[in-house]
């Protein structure tokens, strides 16, 4: 089987898009991040995500982006609440991790190359999504330039390419696919600021963004 490395948070999107790369007949290996942010029940999401769909492997790699801060996910800053979803994009938000996205296709970028595995799969979203510039088809699209620049893989003729098959999709959509495909999504987390006992707050961007979602697919969050 052609092997990929996905790309897994344990949130909606990456566990739809794992199951994407899973129903295209990759033989996948996850990859996830102890990066520093405010929670750690993401991961747990993102163990059970990987089990639930037999990944070849799954890998949780510890960097420590908290040591620069700068977002409300990776320093002692507030999570927005309760905003009406159609301020969500209208601009960049404090819940933004400079520079995530680019770390992790690094990462993700170096395993492919030891696997030699040519594809790599991120569960990014330019409709419904909080404003991210590295969510953008200008970013990915310049990644996928960079990586077969920067690889002995891509100057040997072996091109590198990012897949990012949710990024055209609303949530509603996204949530359809996942459904089709057999995603449980009881086993997801999507939350920024999750209680203490480990559920979703309800009122952060990213749980408005996922209950609009379920809510157009007539269908209650199996999460909550």
């Amino acid at each position: 089987m052609k092997k990929a490395v996905i790309l897994l948070s344990g949130g909606l999107d990456s566990a739809t898009t794992l199951a994407i790369a899973t129903s295209q007949g990759y033989d996948c290996y996850a990859l996830s991040f102890r990066y520093g942010q405010r929670h750690a029940v993401e991961l747990e999401s993102a163990r059970k995500v990987a089990a639930s769909m037999g990944v070849a492997e799954h890998k949780i790699i510890d960097i420590d982006l908290r040591a620069f801060g700068g977002s409300a996910l990776t320093d002692d800053i507030a999570v927005p609440k309760s905003r009406r979803v159609e301020e969500i994009s209208q601009s960049i938000p404090i819940t933004y991790v400079p520079a995530r996205n680019t770390i992790f296709l690094s990462f993700a970028l170096a395993w492919a190359e030891v696997l030699q595995a040519c594809d790599i799969f991120i569960g990014v979203n330019a409709l419904d999504y909080s404003g991210y510039p590295d969510c953008r088809p200008d970013f990915i699209e310049a990644f996928e330039k960079m990586a077969n620049l920067a690889t002995a893989a891509g100057v040997g003729g072996q091109a590198m390419r990012i897949h990012t098959p949710i990024i055209a999709m609303n949530k509603a959509e996204i949530i359809r696919e996942g459904l089709r495909l057999g995603v449980d999504y009881s086993l997801t987390m999507s939350c920024y600021d999750p209680t203490g006992e480990g559920k979703p707050c309800g009122h952060c961007d990213s749980c408005l963004l996922r209950a609009k979602g379920f809510a157009e697919n007539n269908r209650k969050d199996p999460a909550l």
